[in-house]
């Protein structure tokens, strides 16, 4: 149901005019933005964020652990498919024996035997991979329950989760992947409480915190965490990730 969310969300915004008086031009549509922010916040205040630390109390710290690697390891077959995308060889090879490692070794990922082997966690999506090939972001966008993304990230995320996600060689609606996808949302909910709290503590507009925050991760992301010093030359309304060249993966 999120991702029905995120393409109808998407196709309607296709024909959004921009919102008047916006002052980063990145988030044209910061009106509707900020609306769904105030939504995801409300949804999160009242549902999600007490069964997170519900879930959190109850939970033993080894089992949470434990799902947490679970998902990880689900969440490795889509990080590989796009080192290959990417052409990122050495990623590639490194991710392909983490996944076999942790998928036997680890029980099904239960048990993450490969970091300690020296084959670290690494993040990449169907978004980076339309970054690394040159696809500019588009606007800024607030998703219904998943929250900051923009056009080139949830088209990503759309077909990760339709093309790629393990999850689907179940049944959509069959009980037993309703419940791991319930158990992933309140898994990620509660890896995010600590970060949560400092966001409302620090941040005197938290919206505006978690936008920034949002293109400073992604363009690191696509950069593979060596992102270029920012152009001071006055180009303020470039992109906030504009691709590293195809030739130097």
């Amino acid at each position: 149901m999120p991702r029905l969310l995120l393409l109808l969300t998407l196709i309607a915004l296709g024909g959004c005019a921009t919102v008047n008086g916006s002052h980063d031009p990145r988030d044209p549509f910061e009106g509707f933005n900020r609306g769904v922010y105030a939504f995801n916040s409300d949804f999160d205040n009242k549902v999600a964020k007490p069964v997170a630390e519900g879930y959190q109390k109850v939970v033993p710290q080894t089992a949470r652990t434990g799902v947490s690697n679970f998902f990880s390891n689900l969440d490795d077959v889509i990080v590989l498919v796009n080192d290959v995308l990417q052409l990122k060889g050495a990623k590639a090879a490194s991710d392909f024996s983490r996944l076999a490692w942790n998928t036997t070794a680890g029980l099904f990922g239960l048990i993450d035997v490969a970091t300690p082997m020296g084959l670290p966690k690494h993040n990449e999506d169907f978004g980076q991979t339309l970054g690394y090939w040159g696809v500019p972001s588009g606007p800024y966008l607030v998703l219904p329950f998943l929250g900051p993304s923009d056009f080139r990230d949830g088209t990503g995320d759309l077909v990760d989760y339709t093309q790629v996600d393990q999850l689907n060689r179940i049944k959509p609606y069959h009980p037993t992947r309703l419940a791991v996808e319930a158990l992933g949302a309140v898994n990620t909910r509660t890896n995010l409480l600590r970060a949560s709290n400092l966001l409302d503590q620090a941040a005197l507009d938290p919206y505006i915190f978690m936008r920034e925050a949002y293109f400073q991760r992604r363009r690191s992301e696509i950069y593979d965490g060596n992102p270029p010093l920012p152009d001071f030359g006055g180009d303020e309304g470039l992109p906030p990730d504009d691709p590293p060249d195809v030739g130097n993966p």
